[in-house]
């Protein structure tokens, strides 16, 4: 892998100017590098998981209605098909299948990642104090977090083959640790 962490995090500031979707990049990144130990190869995964989270909507802000195609092809440009395919796995409005463990985990913690942040802040105690099943009830209601695309959350778990809130819990204590810095600490 040529890209480091680095440059994508500079090519993601240069098509993201939003705290908010940055924040979502570095979260989906956080929880990604956490995955690449629980579904992937471990160590030898966790630079290149964590990149795909980071960069799976780069493009979003800028060009939403391209989006992914513009990451996705700056990925191949530099040589990246991997993470390339994933990004483009990741909207399912593509079909692009779901080939490999990085593609299926992109697809189960990108969206969960923002729903879980979306819990965060709502609770007195952030990411703290919160549990999967309190995740699941939100999850039934389709007036929170409207704009979560529920059945893609769904599609990822199955896909991975995990427990609904097996994996929620797994979002949750990915996040954690970086509470703090991706603003999850809780309404005052």
């Amino acid at each position: 892998m040529s890209l480091t962490r680095d440059e994508g995090w500079e090519h993601l500031c240069s098509w993201t100017e939003t705290d908010s979707l940055r924040r979502h990049a570095r979260a989906v990144e956080v929880v990604m590098r956490r995955a690449a130990h629980r579904y992937g190869a471990g160590a030898a995964d966790e630079e290149r998981w964590g990149l795909a989270g980071m960069l799976h909507d780069a493009d979003y802000e800028k060009w939403p209605e391209e989006h992914p195609r513009r990451i996705v092809a700056w990925l191949e440009e530099r040589g990246e098909p991997e993470l390339a395919h994933a990004v483009a796995a990741h909207y399912t409005g593509w079909g692009v299948p779901h080939e490999s463990p990085l593609d299926r985990a992109l697809l189960a913690c990108d969206e969960l990642t923002g729903f879980v942040g979306a819990c965060c802040h709502v609770r007195p105690g952030g990411v703290a104090t919160l549990e999967p099943k309190s995740v699941v009830k939100k999850l039934k209601d389709r007036g929170f977090a409207a704009k979560v695309e529920r059945g893609e959350v769904h599609a990822g778990v199955e896909l991975l083959g995990v427990d609904l809130k097996e994996h929620i819990a797994f979002v949750i204590e990915s996040l954690r640790p970086h509470a703090a810095e991706l603003g999850l600490e809780g309404r005052a």
